[in-house]
């Protein structure tokens, strides 16, 4: 936990979005972290959590193994439920949530599921693997909507495709969704928002349908400000070489309509300044993406 509060604290961000942070119902664990970042200097007074995907269970077998209870069978990958959950850390209060996590795949307009789902398991599955959040943040000057998800990775499963088809669709979700579509009412009508997550997809390396990404990085609703670590590459995983290797998966696309100033990757280069490399490393083998934008009354 050390080195990923030093991290944090080196971001210095009003809006942190935590991936993989294991969800408990009462939130102690994310709760004791904000005490420690507080402690810190980094003060979060405003945080959110919801019960994930990950580990929660379908009650079908989902590889085929006969077995419908092992980590594969869950609803997004997880040996017990809330493992590596997402959370929202803010500066600025919190309002209205869309929690979209219950959404089934099936119901997604043109989506895969039919072909590479058990039938039994249709009316059950649902397309975000981790979570999916619609977030009102009342920052200065109004509501800025975080779109947080955390999309499952497309490997790890057969010639079927169906991890790279739910993957794809997962993404697809937000694309409709800035289009105007959206589950059960209408969609996001706001200009005030930044998507951002782990899209578990580089435009142009690794596994996956790179499609649906191409379809979010060049949506006229979105722009990409392509954040670069110092070094001038725009990787986020510090992943082995040569498979997969290091790759873009991790992104903050604010609105096509807000003013971002700056972005990049907090990737230190050596041992030197505030944030070595060896204590970024230690945090997690994704590196934080920063995007720093400009809001102007509504």
């Amino acid at each position: 936990m050390a080195a990923s509060l030093q991290v944090i604290a080196a971001a210095d961000a009003d809006i942190v979005l935590l991936q993989d942070v294991d969800w408990d119902a009462g939130l102690a664990a994310l709760d004791a972290l904000a005490a420690r970042l507080a402690e810190a200097g980094a003060a979060y007074p405003h945080r959110l959590a919801l019960r994930p995907n990950t580990g929660r269970p379908t009650g079908h077998d989902l590889d085929g193994d006969g077995r419908s209870w092992r980590a594969r069978d869950a609803h997004g990958y997880g040996h017990f439920s809330g493992q590596g959950g997402m959370a929202l850390l803010s500066r600025h209060p919190i309002g209205p949530v869309r929690d979209f996590s219950a959404y089934l795949w099936s119901d997604l307009p043109g989506g895969a599921a039919a072909s590479v789902v058990p039938e039994a398991a249709l009316p059950v599955l649902r397309l975000a693997s981790v979570a999916a959040w619609d977030v009102a943040v009342e920052a200065p000057g109004g509501p800025l909507h975080i779109l947080a998800l955390h999309a499952g990775p497309p490997v790890f499963d057969g010639p079927e495709d169906r991890n790279g088809r739910r993957n794809a669709d997962e993404l697809r979700f937000w694309q409709l969704y800035l289009d105007g579509w959206a589950p059960g009412g209408p969609g996001l009508a706001t200009d005030r928002f930044a998507l951002m997550g782990t899209l578990n997809l580089d435009p142009d390396r690794g596994e996956g349908r790179r499609a649906a990404l191409a379809a979010l990085l060049t949506h006229p609703r979105l722009q990409d400000p392509v954040p670069r670590r110092p070094s001038g590459g725009t990787e986020t995983a510090d992943w082995p070489e040569p498979v997969p290797g290091d790759l873009r998966v991790d992104y903050i696309l604010p609105s096509a309509a807000l003013r971002v100033a700056a972005a990049g990757v907090l990737w230190p280069e050596g041992e030197d300044g505030v944030l070595p490399l060896s204590v970024a490393a230690a945090a997690s083998d994704h590196r934080l993406v920063w995007v720093d934008i400009g809001i102007a009354p509504p």
